[in-house]
């Protein structure tokens, strides 16, 4: 049976935990745009419950990967649609939904981008098929939140938002790398999109680091601390949220850019090593059709073989202080 490792792992519910509850499809759940009618009021489930959609490259295409609390390794994920609804309070909560097939079942599940309450009514505004993917690019991209500082191919430190096409940064295992694009977009920061604050000297970071969630930090480890049988070790931002030296920080909106090189790159923000984009099917969406790139299978299946996954890390107890050890050479 082959190893299926996520490369992205998501918030969704069941499609079932949203239902009309007044409108021309009175009862019937969330679903795609043939199944919904723009005005319908939608109600989120009292007990509602989201569950992890962990999903990776397949040989055919977006496949639900080992370890993911819904479906099984192996189902085909086909994105559908992007649904924009409106809370009473005049809030947007944009949802993709999603189908899962495998062998036994087909089920439909919808992520939503913003934080939903249960019980919550929202009014269906519109429906985007073709926004979907640049919607799911947006939260598995990775990007360097405006301000990050970070290591020039001279030692300089400079802020993302100063950096253009062809300067140089320095990498960790390519030595000075030209950046062959620069991405910069606006989001609001909830939900999928809240970003992680790493506080300084955690981790060995020289000022506090902010990340989006999927965005992972490289660790050298001196000691083998969360026995995974190598010193190497990417791992996510939000699987270190510890609630004190690493916490989730929610709501307003922030700026934030994508550097792309030839080739998935380990550099230097605020002092310590991460990584730069990393193109995937679910991130090429990012990218102007003209931007070309010799990043290959290789980069993502390497990137995914030293991905640390949150059971183990949890395991280990809190992930950032183990790690800061680890990384120091200081172990209990």
């Amino acid at each position: 049976m082959p190893r299926r490792t996520a490369q992205f792992s998501f918030p969704t519910y069941t499609a079932s935990d949203l239902i009309v509850h007044w409108g021309a499809n009175e009862g019937d759940p969330i679903g795609g745009v043939q199944d919904v009618v723009a005005g319908d009021s939608y109600r989120l489930a009292r007990d509602a419950q989201s569950r992890a959609l962990a999903i990776w490259d397949g040989p055919n295409g977006t496949e639900v990967a080992d370890g993911s609390e819904v479906g099984q390794p192996g189902d085909a994920v086909v994105l559908e649609v992007c649904h924009s609804l409106m809370a009473p309070d005049g809030t947007f909560v944009e949802l993709l939904v999603l189908t899962l097939s495998g062998e036994d079942e087909t089920a439909r599940h919808f992520l939503p981008l913003a934080p939903m309450t249960p019980r919550g009514e929202y009014e269906l505004v519109a429906s985007e098929p073709a926004l979907a993917a640049q919607r799911l690019a947006d939260i598995a991209s990775v990007s360097f939140i405006a301000g990050t500082r970070l290591t020039m191919a001279n030692g300089r430190q400079v802020p993302v938002e100063d950096l253009r096409a062809g300067d140089r940064l320095l990498t960790r295992d390519h030595g000075p790398q030209e950046i062959r694009w620069i991405g910069q977009q606006v989001q609001r920061a909830t939900g999928a999109l809240a970003p992680i604050r790493i506080r300084e000297g955690t981790l060995n970071v020289a000022n506090d680091l902010r990340l989006f969630p999927h965005h992972r930090l490289f660790i050298w480890q001196r000691k083998d601390e969360l026995g995974t049988g190598r010193a190497e070790v990417l791992v996510k931002a939000a699987h270190l949220v510890n609630d004190d030296t690493v916490g989730r920080e929610e709501g307003g909106f922030i700026e934030s850019y994508q550097i792309l090189f030839g080739a998935h790159e380990i550099i230097y923000a605020e002092g310590v090593a991460v990584e730069s984009l990393l193109v995937t099917p679910q991130t090429r969406a990012v990218l102007p059709e003209h931007v070309a790139t010799e990043q290959t299978d290789a980069d993502r299946h390497l990137a995914s073989d030293i991905e640390v996954d949150d059971k183990a890390l949890k395991e280990a107890g809190d992930p950032a202080e183990r790690l800061t050890r680890a990384s120091r050479g200081k172990l209990d």
